[in-house]
């Protein structure tokens, strides 16, 4: 998922004595499946959730376009750079859809970027990490994206009904930016023998960060309960990566390429015992509280870019605010003429 780490501010899950009948109403709506619309009540804690995690959300999106936007011009074929800059601009487009969707419930779209220009508001672990190849553009592509739509398919169920409405069409075109990722691999795999190391080595490189997307393990997940049982996140952290495994694992030996991880074994047998999915290598936890925390190959230049083009931007912003104030004192005087 492009939102990790969300935290709740529940204090634990309550049981239906502990709740006002208000938040009892509430919960038992959320069990019935129905959707919870901006105007409607809600409690503090589901609402704060909510605008950290759609939030986070729409920063991964936007710089998700970053490890991409640099190979733009370097693409390999003219229809390649075109395919690319479709997706970059479907990337930007996501990250206004979320924006609109937090904006229901109460937060300014300046006061989310402030807060992501000033390190307080996270984006996923994935896009710290550098993009040094072509095939890098693939491996995003096929795993980055691929582990999105893991987690994204799901959330078009989220109780909340803007941003289940925003996942349906972001779905629809992540799985476009899915396939074309795959295909890149599909034609490094049969070209020739750099060509299959280049996509090899992209694949050793981005296994594990794109394992952690997914968040910490559920023992480490002190929040997830609280979001599930309001229905803002649908699976648990450990099922989604496990199902995420086992789907993109035949994936790469279609392509003939190997997964980096010794310890990865089928694990089941012709009677059906064992779980009926891959064993494999947790992701060095380390490494990705370091890499949340700001300390990645790439935080301080991802967010450096973000900063620098706010900055850059403010004089086409405050000329649509003044052509916006200049509309508006124009009305009256139609209206009166």
């Amino acid at each position: 998922m492009y939102a990790q780490m969300v935290k709740t501010d529940g204090t634990g899950i309550k049981s239906s004595e502990q709740m006002t009948p208000e938040e009892r109403a509430f919960q038992e709506r959320i069990d019935a499946d129905s959707r919870i619309e901006p105007k409607e009540w809600m409690p503090a804690g589901y609402r704060k959730t909510l605008i950290r995690q759609i939030s986070q959300h729409a920063h991964s999106e936007i710089v998700g376009q970053l490890p991409e936007s640099n190979w733009v011009t370097r693409a390999p074929t003219l229809e390649r750079k075109a395919i690319l800059l479709a997706k970059v601009q479907d990337e930007a487009g996501h990250g206004l859809y979320l924006y609109c969707a937090a904006e229901t419930l109460g937060i300014s779209r300046d006061e989310m970027f402030e807060q992501l220009h000033s390190g307080r508001a996270k984006y996923s672990s994935i896009f710290n990490y550098p993009t040094l190849s072509w095939a890098d553009i693939g491996t995003v592509g096929w795993l980055v994206d691929g582990a999105a739509i893991m987690n994204q398919v799901p959330l078009q169920r989220t109780s909340y009904g803007p941003y289940a409405r925003a996942m349906v069409r972001i779905c629809k075109e992540e799985s476009f930016h899915q396939r074309q990722g795959f295909h890149i691999m599909m034609q490094m795999a049969k070209g020739t023998e750099a060509q299959r190391r280049m996509a090899q080595d992209a694949l050793d490189r981005f296994w594990y960060p794109a394992l952690m997307m997914f968040g910490p393990s559920d023992a480490d997940s002190v929040h997830s309960a609280q979001s599930m049982a309001w229905k803002i996140k649908i699976d648990t952290n450990d099922g989604l990566r496990q199902k995420f495994v086992d789907q993109t694992v035949p994936q790469a030996e279609y392509l003939g390429l190997t997964v980096p991880d010794d310890k990865l074994a089928w694990n089941a047998d012709k009677f059906g015992e064992g779980k009926g999915g891959y064993d494999f290598s947790e992701p060095d936890w380390d490494e990705f509280f370091a890499v949340i925390s700001g300390d990645g190959p790439c935080n301080a230049e991802r967010l450096g870019a973000r900063v620098k083009a706010w900055e850059e931007g403010a004089w086409y912003r405050e000329g649509l605010m003044a052509n916006a104030a200049k509309q508006a004192d124009r009305q009256p005087a139609q209206a009166a003429a």
